[in-house]
C-alpha cells in the first residue's frame, strides 16, 4: 500500500510547483497566493488552491534553497505607518502550502517588486509609491529582519502626469551578487547599488545611475547571461532598451531602444520582461495590445529585433514567467482573470498556445520553485 501510494503521487511530485501572486479583494475575487503544479508532458495545471492569505501579494520570489518564499504586499499602510509590507513563508514542496514566518514593513509605501540574492541572505525591494528602495537580511530560519537599509530617491522627468516624483519599480542583481540595478519609472533612471550580502545592506554605487530616453518610464529589467548587457522594459514608451553594462564597475550606457509593438497601439503600456537562459531571446508584455513581444538578440551587437507578438488570450498581461527549463511561458491576464500557457520553440524563440486558460482572479506574478 505504501508503494502504491507513492506511485500514485509520483506524477504530481515530478511536476513543477508554481505560485501565483494576485490582486485581492475588493479588486478581484482572489484572497492571496495560489499554488499549481505544471505537468510538462500534458501542458496542464493541477490547482492546489489558495496556500496563503494576505492583501495584494503582487510580486513573489523564491529563496535559492527552495525552502522559502517572499512576497511584497502592495499596500500603502502597514501597522499605522505609510508603508507596505514584505512577508516571509516556508514552503511545503509536497503540498505546496505556505506557512507564514513573519511580516515586516517594506519601509516605503506601495512596494511592487522584490528579489532574493544568490546566497539567500538578503531581500531587495522596490517601493513604487514612495519612490524608494529597501533591503532586508534573511535569518537562518527564513525570517526577515527589519529594514537593513533604505534609500529614498529624488527627482522627476518630462511626463508631468507620471513623472513628477521617483517611482521605484523593480530591482535585480548581477551574477557577481555585488551590483544591484533598480528601475525608477519616475526619473527615467536605472539606479545602481552595491550589495553587502553579509549584512543585507545596499548603498549607492559610483556612478549612482544610468539613464534611458526621457519619458520612457523604465519599469522592469533583466541582465543578459553574459553580464555585459541589460534589457530595460519601458512602460510608457512600450519599448525595450539595450544597455551596455560593466558588472565590475556598475556602469550603464543606453545603446538602442526598440518598440515592443508591431504598430502603434494607443493606450498600450509595457509591463514585464524576461530573457531565455541562453540569452538568445528577450520577451516583454504589452497591456492593451495584449501580447507577448518576442525579440531575437543579435549575437554580435546584443541589439534586439522584434520577431513575434503572441496574443495572451486575455486582457492586460501584467506579468509572465518562463518555467525553469525554458519550455513554457506562463502569462497572466489581470483584467480577464485568467492565465495562459505558451510553448517555447527553443530554436526560434517563438511562442505558441498550449493547454487551456486557467481561471484566477487578477493574477499578477508567477514564481516557480526550481
Amino acid at each position: 500500500m505504501r508503494i502504491l501510494s507513492l506511485l500514485a503521487f509520483a506524477p504530481l511530485l515530478s511536476a513543477q510547483l508554481m505560485y501565483v501572486g494576485t490582486y485581492t479583494k475588493p479588486q478581484s475575487t482572489s484572497e492571496g497566493i495560489y499554488a499549481y503544479r505544471l505537468d510538462a508532458k500534458t501542458a496542464k495545471f493541477t490547482p492546489l488552491g489558495m496556500v496563503a492569505a494576505g492583501p495584494n501579494p503582487t510580486f513573489l520570489a523564491v529563496h535559492p534553497s527552495g525552502k522559502f518564499l517572499y512576497a511584497i504586499n502592495e499596500v500603502d499602510s502597514f501597522q499605522g505607518k505609510k508603508a507596505g509590507s514584505v512577508s516571509a513563508y516556508s514552503i511545503d514542496k509536497a503540498t505546496g502550502k505556505l506557512t507564514l514566518l513573519n511580516q515586516v514593513s517594506s519601509a516605503g509605501p506601495g512596494p511592487c517588486h522584490l528579489t532574493v540574492d544568490a546566497t539567500g541572505k538578503a531581500v531587495l525591494v522596490a517601493n513604487y509609491s514612495g519612490g524608494s528602495f529597501s533591503s532586508f537580511a534573511i535569518q537562518a530560519d527564513g525570517k526577515l529582519s527589519e529594514s537593513a537599509s533604505f534609500i529614498q530617491e529624488n527627482g522627476s522627468s518630462v511626463d508631468k502626469a507620471r513623472q513628477m516624483a521617483p517611482h521605484g519599480h523593480s530591482i535585480v542583481l548581477a551574477k557577481n551578487n555585488k551590483i544591484a540595478l533598480g528601475a525608477d519609472l519616475g526619473t527615467d533612471k536605472v539606479m545602481i547599488f552595491q550589495l553587502d550580502a553579509s549584512t543585507g545592506k545596499i548603498t549607492p554605487n559610483s556612478p549612482a545611475f544610468g539613464t534611458v530616453k526621457p519619458g520612457s518610464g523604465p519599469r522592469h529589467l533583466v541582465i543578459a547571461p553574459d553580464q555585459k548587457h541589460v534589457y530595460v522594459l519601458n512602460e510608457m514608451f512600450s519599448s525595450v532598451s539595450t544597455l551596455e553594462f560593466d558588472a565590475a564597475k556598475g556602469t550603464l550606457k543606453e545603446l538602442e531602444q526598440v518598440s515592443a509593438l508591431p504598430a502603434p497601439t494607443p493606450g498600450n503600456s509595457g509591463a514585464e520582461i524576461q530573457i531565455s537562459g541562453d540569452g538568445r531571446f528577450v520577451y516583454s508584455s504589452n497591456r492593451g495590445h495584449d501580447s507577448i513581444a518576442v525579440f531575437a538578440v543579435d549575437p554580435k551587437t546584443a541589439l534586439l529585433k522584434l520577431i513575434q507578438n503572441e496574443p495572451t488570450g486575455g486582457k492586460t498581461p501584467r506579468a509572465f514567467v518562463l518555467d525553469p527549463l525554458g519550455n513554457f511561458l506562463v502569462a497572466g491576464n489581470q483584467n480577464t482573470n485568467s492565465f495562459t500557457l505558451h510553448r517555447v520553440d527553443k530554436a526560434t524563440g517563438k511562442l505558441s498556445p498550449a493547454g487551456s486558460p486557467v481561471d484566477l482572479g487578477a493574477p499578477v506574478t508567477f514564481a516557480f520553485v526550481k
